[in-house]
């Protein structure tokens, strides 16, 4: 098999012919398929990520390059004709050589100014962004030349803890008699944040010579945007999480919960994997890692009564081959882009803790992203908080691109958090350009620091929940690393009926703000409630894998006044339970909940009851998932039920959906080191990832597997 055929199957470019037949050849040799599989993922991802259509100059940007120059500077061109330079005097040659260090891997050596035992190894992969600054320095004339090939010796720089320099030589050609020579390009490569951390920075380049003092920067967006230097200390909050335990069945038969279609949790671990850092326990929230990849099972029809299909499954359970594992499934209908008029504000954080290209400036590129989507049917607002509040845009007509990109291009970040003005400014926007019949929604760009302006947090949270009855939802999207309130943006995001992105990168913003922005904009059913009723007689005990800060009381169910979760256009929303079969073989009986009661029969208390009968009707049924939604702009809930079977089927002969989502669900459970892992391991769960893959047209699934083998090495 020739490797140029394999380059162009994995790039899609050999007919239907030379495809079957290299095909055919794969399949004999599953090594070298597994190459070719991870080969292919990889063109995908790459074509993906540098598909940036945000990039492209709009109509104002363009004429400012095509603008003549101002016409004083004329007499000096008539007057001073510059001599031309040679090729090693051009400002580009610094440049060239900057680029070259990264672009080659120079070796680079690490000095570590409070930890000087610890060297950290230089990892370079696709998924790293480098954001190289170059800047050439004009050297003192005076200064004597030295010898080709004997630099000076480096000077070392005192850096902080939390920076690493790495010192370069360029050795520059000789030089013409005639001319100063540029002898030396010396480059620093600085690498901010809480320790070497690998893929941005700058690098100076100082040289002798004619050279003109320039800036060039080089960026990717294939990765997170690393912070600046002088990025506070790490104070990043998250919601306390207690993994959920097993339950009796006979003690408490239904589980009810609220659904979720947040996603933070995902990007936000990514950030610390590709960051070559374990993350906090509590910033792994299983369900949201789950929910993160939209499925390949079909949607309810455009003309179906019910906004989404529930399908349910069981199987062995990978990491406890004794007990079962259920999954249900809801998706999401499709709603066709622009089917509905939205009226949107953006409320942006510009307080002085989002001075940062992984807050603002990323901030800026989202915004700018979406913009480029809207049409004549919406209309959008900016509104933005720091000391003070300020409506920077007014409301404004889609077409208006020049307009709302002028006003995001405007945005300078500094002053303290006024963040409930900011919000209640933003509704106040929001209410004045209500859309009956469509969408309003407020989106929120922020770390989350909110350091002044409430007093009451609860009272925020109680009118944004007025707002959200109102049918002004609010969604959240966070940026940034080092003072995260993970915690305050996910509460806020549930209050205002919305949902809640981690944004790392360009690319995760064109996941929420561009592929799926029918599904972060438009809401197809609201306060979705999920209650499970368990038969006894076939499963002995339950446990929500997941799900921890959305679990409801079992009257809540019936209950229209609960708030609960909202599913977008589009979405797809997972639950796993991991269940105890009633036959269990006594051997594999665990242990009593709790110690023997006094006061109580021994059967009411005991981790394995005696088997219980049921109605004959449900003999064969393991359970039934029961849900309750509203419309969105309705007030009465409405009932689906689908019961499920135990069919003794084995995690083999399970769905691939089933496979990959048991293979998430494993890797948050592993990262989180739950006490219920059992047998799971990292190979265990990445044999469950290729096997549940299938196809992965956006790459999603394939980065997943990458992102295995970097939690593995941790």
């Amino acid at each position: 098999m020739k490797l140029e055929n394999l380059t162009a199957w994995a790039l899609n470019e050999l007919s239907a012919e030379e495809q079957a037949r290299l095909e055919a050849e794969l399949s004999n040799d599953p090594a070298v398929q597994e190459t070719a599989e991870t080969t292919k993922d990889f063109c995908t991802f790459l074509t993906r990520e540098l598909r940036d259509e945000s990039m492209a100059l709009t109509s104002n940007q363009r004429a400012q390059f095509t603008t003549p120059k101002a016409p004083e500077i004329a007499p000096w061109k008539d007057r001073f004709e510059p001599k031309p330079l040679r090729w090693w005097q051009r400002p580009a040659i610094p440049m060239a050589a900057a680029a070259a260090v990264v672009v080659l891997g120079s070796t680079v050596t690490f000095y570590i100014n409070q930890a000087p035992d610890a060297v950290s190894a230089v990892a370079t992969s696709e998924s790293e962004k480098i954001r190289v600054q170059v800047q050439s320095k004009r050297r003192d004339l005076a200064t004597p030349p030295q010898s080709i090939g004997t630099p000076p010796a480096p000077k070392t720089k005192p850096v902080s803890a939390s920076t690493a320099v790495a010192s370069i030589q360029l050795a520059q050609a000789p030089a013409a008699p005639a001319s100063p020579m540029p002898m030396l390009a010396s480059a620093d490569v600085r690498f901010p944040g809480n320790g070497p951390h690998i893929g941005s920075g700058s690098i100076v380049i100082a040289g002798t010579g004619s050279s003109v003092s320039s800036t060039s920067t080089f960026t990717s967006d294939l990765a997170p945007i690393r912070p600046q230097l002088g990025q506070p200390s790490n104070s990043e909050s998250y919601t306390s999480i207690t993994e959920n335990a097993l339950i009796s069945v006979v003690r408490e038969p239904l589980s009810t919960f609220s659904i979720d279609v947040d996603t933070a949790s995902y990007a936000n671990v990514r950030r610390f994997l590709n960051l070559n850092t374990k993350p906090p326990r509590d910033a792994v929230r299983v369900e949201e890692l789950i929910n993160y990849f939209p499925s390949s099972e079909p949607a309810p029809d455009a003309d179906s009564k019910q906004p989404f299909t529930v399908k349910a499954e069981m199987a062995a359970c990978p990491w406890q081959p004794q007990h079962r594992l259920a999954r249900i499934h809801l998706k999401g209908r499709d709603v066709a882009a622009g089917s509905k008029p939205s009226n949107l504000v953006f409320l942006v954080d510009v307080s002085g803790s989002m001075n940062s290209e992984d807050k603002l400036a990323l901030v800026q590129r989202s915004l700018r992203m979406l913009a480029e989507r809207l049409g004549e049917n919406d209309r959008v607002s900016l509104v933005t908080y720091a000391g003070g509040t300020e409506v920077v845009l007014p409301s404004t007509n889609g077409l208006k691109k020049a307009d709302m990109i002028d006003a995001i291009d405007r945005l300078k970040a500094g002053g303290s958090t006024a963040g409930a003005a900011g919000i209640k400014l933003a509704y106040e926007q929001a209410v004045s350009g209500f859309i009956q019949g469509g969408v309003n929604r407020v989106i929120l760009c922020t770390d989350g620091d909110f350091n002044v302006g409430i007093s009451d947090p609860k009272e925020l949270e109680g009118f944004i929940t007025e707002k959200a009855r109102s049918g002004v939802f609010l969604s959240v999207l966070g940026f940034g690393t080092g003072n995260l309130k993970d915690r305050t943006m996910e509460t806020l995001a549930d209050k205002g009926n919305g949902n809640y992105a981690y944004i790392d990168s360009v690319s995760e913003a064109r996941k929420v703000l561009v592929e799926q922005m029918q599904g972060t904009l438009v809401t197809i059913a609201k306060d979705v409630k999920i209650q499970v009723e368990f038969n006894p007689a076939i499963i002995r005990e339950y446990r929500l894998i997941g799900y921890e800060n959305r679990l409801l009381a079992k009257e809540d169910f019936n209950d229209d006044t609960k708030d609960a979760g909202e599913i977008g256009a589009g979405h797809s929303i997972t639950a796993l339970y991991e269940l105890v079969p009633a036959n269990l073989p006594p051997g594999a009986t665990p242990q009593p909940l709790v110690d023997k009661l006094k006061y109580q029969p021994e059967a009411q208390q005991l981790a394995a009851p005696a088997p219980v009968k049921t109605l004959v009707s449900a003999t064969n049924e393991a359970l039934t998932v029961k849900l309750r939604y509203k419309e969105p702009e309705g007030t009465t809930s409405k009932l689906l039920e689908v019961p499920l079977n135990d069919d003794a089927r084995a995690i083999e002969k399970a769905s691939p959906e089933f496979k990959f989502t048991a293979a998430v669900a494993g890797f948050g459970m592993l990262l989180r080191e739950s006490s219920y892992a059992g047998q799971l391991t990292w190979d265990a769960v990445r044999q469950l990832a290729r096997e549940g893959k299938g196809p992965d047209a956006l790459g999603y699934r394939g980065e997943f597997l990458q992102l295995i083998e970097k939690a593995a090495s941790k």
